[in-house]
């Protein structure tokens, strides 16, 4: 039966964001415990992981794009009667899955070289199958939604679903990590597996209650005409796909800074690492008033200009966090709770970005005649690695500028005063960047907007 316009049910948003449960269950694993399994459980050298990470990132830079523009391409060959995006949620949910678990359990089987290439191998496989279950998760939304109200609802969904997962997976791990210590690798794998398994039920539930309101959409190009250098041309004629690519740079690399060196300032600065430990907790509140009342602000005010008020708050935060602590002595609960708001902030941009994008795959159809979703997602989640790999390097790399010594415990007021800034006057000037993108970048008006909308009425 045909979907109709402003036809989205509570069960499509549900569906919608159990796709990044589905996902992130693994994912957030990745981010935040792989290293450790790596060099605790297998006993494999940091300075190998760290040149292994290095050949990853690079994986993850090839794939995601390729991945898109391989499911436009194949769609615009076989026109797949039961859709473009979903029927690869179906084949990529057992395979991420199944290479999810083997990463965590297999190598320890092995020594030596043998464990090492496995590690490699397998690793390059669950990326591959994550890649195939995001690139079209994510398309899946301009696909599902054709208003700006649709789209935050979708884009509130995914936020909730993302933060959801990451707060399971990482409450389930250390419960089996505590029962059979952090060096035995038999921990990593069970909580590996509850996880995966976990993930796949909920990648099933997404495609269950997901649909493709464009999927019978006119095919007007053919399939020899989609190349992956389509992207170079997008990039020079569609500026609010830019927008969003700048955008994906700065805020991933403020987030990856952020997380890598919150510890830091928990520990060295403000005398107390535990409270680090509530941050999740203290911004999970602002968080939930987000994913609430998120939509509802975007349809009064518009998605865009709610992305740039939230980053625009967050820059002003930051800066002000930074001045008080150079001025003051505060009070370690008094930053968390303020750095975690500024962060709050930050993060609209991240979980409404989606919305967005959709607009852009709209916009990029009207101006090119092709519509390539999966290119398109696929390269902004290029820039949004990019990002994440930059914020990963850059903080450690920072960190020994300011001459940070781990074997003292104490550090110099020059290094106390380092944190400080690239734990908040850095955020400060990324997220700022990020705000630029929309301010300077972003052209979509309401008259673009209803040349898109002519346009995709005229295509049904």
């Amino acid at each position: 039966m045909k979907e109709k316009k402003n036809s989205l049910k509570l069960k499509h948003k549900i569906g919608y964001g159990l796709g990044d449960v589905g996902g992130v269950m693994t994912f957030a694993l990745m981010s935040s415990t792989f290293s450790m399994y790596c060099t605790d459980a297998l006993g494999i050298a940091p300075g190998t992981i760290g040149i292994l990470l290095l050949i990853w990132n690079i994986w993850d830079f090839i794939n995601d794009p390729l991945m898109g523009a391989y499911i436009d391409k194949t769609f615009a060959r076989s026109m797949n009667p039961k859709g473009k995006f979903r029927p690869w949620i179906l084949r990529s949910a057992p395979l991420l899955c199944v290479t999810f678990i083997a990463l965590w359990s297999v190598p320890s089987l092995f020594e030596g070289l043998a464990r090492l290439c496995l590690l490699f191998g397998l690793k390059i496989l669950y990326e591959g199958s994550y890649t195939m279950f995001n690139i079209p998760m994510g398309s899946l939304l301009s696909s599902m939604a054709d208003t700006d109200e649709d789209r935050a609802a979708l884009s509130s969904a995914r936020g909730i679903g993302s933060a959801g997962a990451t707060l399971i997976s990482l409450f389930i791990m250390p419960l089996f990590l505590k029962r059979y210590g952090e060096t035995n690798a038999t921990g990593y794998a069970i909580g590996a597996a509850v996880c995966a398994l976990i993930g796949f039920v909920m990648c099933l539930g997404h495609y269950a209650l997901t649909f493709e309101r464009n999927d019978t959409r006119k095919q007007t190009v053919d399939a020899d005409s989609i190349k992956v250098t389509d992207i170079l041309q997008v990039m020079k004629i569609n500026r609010p796909f830019v927008a969003l690519c700048v955008h994906g740079l700065f805020i991933c690399t403020m987030q990856y800074i952020g997380n890598t060196l919150n510890n830091y300032m928990y520990s060295d600065v403000l005398g107390d690492i535990s409270i680090a430990s509530y941050g999740t907790l203290l911004s999970a509140p602002p968080m939930l008033l987000i994913f609430i009342f998120g939509p509802m602000i975007a349809k009064k005010i518009g998605l865009e200009k709610f992305i740039r008020y939230g980053l625009l708050i967050s820059c002003v935060m930051y800066v002000a966090l930074f001045a008080a602590s150079m001025l003051l002595n505060i009070n370690p609960w008094v930053y968390a709770i303020c750095s975690n708001m500024a962060m709050g902030f930050a993060f609209i941009s991240i979980y409404m970005q989606w919305g967005l994008l959709g607009e852009a795959i709209d916009y990029n159809e009207m101006i090119t005649g092709k519509r390539t979703e999966g290119s398109i997602y696929g390269t902004f989640n290029l820039s949004r690695r990019v990002g994440q790999t930059i914020g990963n390097s850059a903080a450690m790399i920072l960190l020994g500028l300011v001459g940070y010594n781990g074997a003292q415990a104490i550090q110099s007021a020059a290094t106390i005063t380092g944190i400080k800034t690239l734990c908040n006057l850095l955020p400060g000037i990324l997220v700022l960047g990020s705000w630029a993108s929309f301010k300077f970048l972003w052209n979509m008006d309401d008259k673009m907007r209803a040349q898109v909308d002519e346009f995709k009425a005229s295509k049904k």
